[in-house]
This record gives structure tokens, sequence and C-alpha cells, in this order.
């Protein structure tokens, strides 16, 4: 209901006026809810608005910023750091990355940790590869345990995509897992070069820490669990969908999957 108190006659009837006409965002409008719901909140209006555009909506990001706050929808995002150094066991390697988060193309560098979620009494672990080109998930295992097994197994995984002797440069942190002779002489096998943060410096392998930040804000933070094993088997859908179906600003709009796949193309 419109409030006419203290309103020029004028400015009333403009108003009454506009109230009546019919909205003409009502398409845009549904689309855009649309993007929010089958992305479960995951998506600020940079991406709605990079999602609007593969769909054929071209439209300015500051129109749609507008609507989704007269819709009421936004971005749900916390972040939560995590440490997986362990104390000193095994042998260092120095820091070739040097924070150089850059990569021409896919298979030069990669990044991993091991991150933790505890639920229901119970913990899971999650230790992924990402390709530092695209961003993209090379490889990952998920363990109810942080042992030795599921770094190699991951690592196993990882090198089924490359050939032998690349150069790629594997980068972690110095968790005890990463300074064990195996997964050494197991990247040495493969010609792939180790490289370590410094002690205690998340700074040095942000691009993983800043997927863990995301992978926690945009699942186990913004959705209801039953069990471990259903947050588990949200855990692998959420991550499929990082890599095939959430689009990035950074990728100009395409997914993970998408970039690595047109990089090789021309590469």
């Amino acid at each position: 209901m419109l409030d006419i108190a203290g309103l020029p006659r004028s400015t009333y009837y403009y108003y009454t006026r506009k109230q009546k006409e019919p909205d003409k965002y009502a398409g845009l409008k549904e689309e855009i809810c649309s993007i929010v719901t089958e992305n479960k909140g995951r998506y600020g209006y940079r991406r709605v608005t990079l999602e609007l555009q593969n769909r054929g909506f071209h439209y300015n990001h500051k129109l749609v910023m507008k609507l989704m706050k007269q819709l009421g929808v936004s971005s749900k995002v916390r972040m939560k750091k995590y440490c997986s150094y362990k104390g000193e066991v095994g042998k260092a390697a120095p820091n070739l990355l040097e924070r150089n988060f850059f990569a021409e193309k896919p298979n030069q560098k990669w990044v991993t940790d091991v991150t933790e979620f505890s639920l229901f009494g119970e913990k899971l672990y999650l230790s992924p590869v990402l390709d530092l080109c695209s961003e993209d998930l090379v490889s990952y295992t998920i363990s109810e345990r942080p042992g030795l097994d599921m770094v190699l197994s991951m690592v196993e995984k990882a090198f089924t995509t490359i050939p032998d002797d690349t150069g790629l440069i594997l980068h972690s942190d110095q968790g005890w897992q990463y300074r064990h002779k195996h997964y050494q002489e197991m990247l040495k096998a493969k010609g792939v070069k180790q490289s370590m943060s410094r002690k205690g410096n998340c700074l040095d392998n942000a691009v993983m820490e800043n997927f863990f930040g995301l992978l926690k804000s945009e699942l186990l933070y913004l959705q209801q669990f039953d069990s471990l094993e259903h947050f588990k088997a949200e855990l692998i859908d959420y991550l499929d969908y990082y890599n095939n179906r959430r689009i990035k600003a950074k990728l100009k709009g395409l997914t993970p999957a998408q970039h690595r796949y047109q990089t090789l193309r021309v590469a």
C-alpha cells in the first residue's frame, strides 16, 4: 500500500500508475530465481550475470544485483581455514611454486592438500589435486582416515592422466604424507617435481586453501545432512558440480572442465 502522507499529488499518481504497470523484468526475475535455485544459493550476482549470458539474457551486472536484492536472494559464503601440518617427519622439498599460481596450459602446475570434515561425532577426509590452469579437479580420494594410502591413491589416479617426465610441478604443504618416502619416490619415478610451502605458511598454497573454503561454504555450511553417508554422497555430487556445472567468473563463464578442454585443444 502506497503511503500518500506528505506526497505531492503528481508523485502520488505517478507511483499509483507504476504499480499497475506489468513488471518488464518478470521473465528475467524468473530466470534469476531458477539459476539461484539450481545452484542451491551458491551464486552471487556476478556469476548469475554470466549464467544469464550463457542462456541468452544479456543484462548489466548492476541490474542483476538490483533485482537479486529485490528478490531477497544472494550468495551465502563463509570461510574457515584448515592446516594439515603435523610436524617434522621425513624430508622437505623446496618451494618451487613461490606463489606463482599462473599456469599457461594444463599439466604444468598442480596443487594438493588434505581437509577434514567433522559431523555426527565422526570425521571424513578429502584429498584432491587441482590443476592451476583451469583450477579443475584432476583426481581426489575420500577416506575416514587421513592415512598415506589415501594420498597415494589420489596421486596414482592423477598420474594416469599424464605421460611420464612432463616436468610437472606438484605443490603441497609440509604435511607428513608429502614428506613420506613412498610419496616422494612416486613423484620422482613419474618425473614430477615436488614443491612444498614454507613451514606454517598457508598462503604458499592459497589456491588449495580457497578451494577448501569454497567447498565448505557452498556445501558443509549451506545444507543439512542426515548422516555422514548422506554428507559423503552430497560431497561427491558437489565435486562433480564444481568441475562440470559451476561456472567461474575468472574463466569467463566457463566451468573448469570446459576451460580445461578448450585450453587443451589449442595447446
